[in-house]
C-alpha cells in the first residue's frame, strides 16, 4: 500500500449488505491506502451514514463514536427474534388487534430521556474477551449489564400497526433495535426492528453521504468529499506558537495557557509556521496533548 494520500472524514452511505469492515476494506482497495477506519458500527442489514476515517484522522474514532446519532427505523410489532431485529429466529408472535394507537404512541414516547438499556446478545460488546455475538453463535447467554442511554428525541413518522415508523436522535450506545424490542415488551406484546437507516452521525448528514460506488468513480478528486481534520474543528479557538515553542509543540509536550486567550476546554494548536499541528486540552493553566496530527 501506498504511503497515505488521504487524510480527513469521508461521509459514506453504507449500503445493505456490508458491514463496517467491508466498507473500510472496499476503501482500503479504492484508495491504495491502509491507514482508514471507521466510526460507529452500523449492522450489516442496516444502511446509512459511515464516516470513514482517513489517514491522520484515525485517531478521531472515539471522538466520532461518542457524539449523538440519529435513525429512521421501522418497529414491527408482535414479533419478538434472538437478534432483536427481522433477521433473527422468531422465539414468538403475539396478536396484536387489540393494540390501539394512542397506547402504542404513549408507549414510544415513554422511553424519551434515560434508560437503563441491556445490551443484545447479537453485539460486538466484549465479555471476558470474547465478543457477546460470538458468544450468541455458540448458543450460549452470558450476564450483560443494563447501560444508560439516552433517547434525546422521538418522532412518529407513520403507524400502520403491527409497524411503526420513527425518527430518533440518541446518545452512543443506543440499540435501536433494542429500543423496539423493549418497546414491544411494555406493549406485552413483543417487536423487532425491521429495518434502519441512520440518517446521521454528529455534523455528517446522510444527504451529503456518498456511496462506495460514488468513491471509485470520483477517486481521480475525491478530495472534495473529505473533511479535513482542521476544518471539523474549525469551530474550536485557534492559537498559533512562536518559533522558540515550535518544537515544544511538535513533540506534544505541554503548554503554559495565555490569559487572554479566549476560555475552551479545546483549542487548534499551530505552529510558527501556521500549520496545523494538534488539538490541546485546557487543564487549569495548561494546555495538554488531547490529538496530534503530525
Amino acid at each position: 500500500m501506498a504511503k497515505n494520500t488521504y487524510n480527513g472524514i469521508i461521509n459514506i452511505f453504507k449500503e445493505k449488505g456490508y458491514t463496517s469492515h467491508d466498507v473500510v476494506a472496499k476503501m482500503r482497495g479504492i484508495l491504495k491506502q491502509k491507514k482508514i477506519g471507521h466510526s460507529g458500527t452500523l449492522d450489516p442489514d442496516a444502511t446509512g451514514v459511515l464516516p470513514v476515517l482517513l489517514g491522520n484522522a484515525t485517531v478521531l474514532s472515539d471522538m466520532l463514536t461518542d457524539k449523538s446519532k440519529e435513525y429512521e427505523a421501522i418497529l414491527l410489532l408482535g414479533v419478538s427474534t434472538d437478534t432483536q431485529d427481522i433477521s433473527g429466529e422468531v422465539l414468538k408472535k403475539a396478536d396484536t388487534s387489540s393494540l390501539k394507537e394512542d397506547e402504542v404512541k404513549s408507549v414510544i414516547f415513554s422511553f424519551l430521556g434515560e434508560y437503563m438499556q441491556l445490551p443484545p446478545m447479537y453485539s460486538a460488546l466484549k465479555v471476558g474477551g470474547k465478543k457477546l455475538v460470538d458468544l450468541a453463535r455458540e448458543g450460549k447467554e452470558v450476564k450483560r449489564e443494563p447501560r444508560k442511554v439516552q433517547i434525546f428525541d422521538i418522532d412518529i413518522i407513520d403507524i400502520s400497526l403491527p409497524r411503526v415508523k420513527f425518527r430518533a436522535k440518541v446518545s452512543k450506545g443506543t440499540y435501536i433495535r433494542t429500543l423496539c424490542h423493549d418497546i414491544g415488551e411494555k406493549l406485552l406484546v413483543g417487536g423487532c426492528m425491521e429495518s434502519l437507516i441512520r440518517t446521521r452521525v454528529d455534523r455528517f448528514d446522510i444527504k451529503g453521504a456518498i456511496t462506495l460506488e460514488c468513491v471509485e468513480e470520483r477517486r481521480d478528486c475525491i478530495n472534495n468529499d473529505i473533511m479535513s481534520v482542521e476544518e471539523y474543528f474549525s469551530f474550536l479557538p485557534k492559537i498559533n506558537t512562536s518559533p522558540e515553542f515550535d518544537k515544544y509543540l511538535h513533540n506534544g509536550n505541554k503548554l503554559k495557557l495565555d490569559k487572554d486567550i479566549e476560555s475552551s476546554e479545546l483549542y487548534r494548536l499551530y505552529d510558527s509556521k501556521d500549520r496545523f499541528i494538534a488539538i490541546y486540552r485546557k487543564e487549569m493553566t495548561e494546555l495538554k496533548p488531547f490529538k496530534m496530527f503530525l
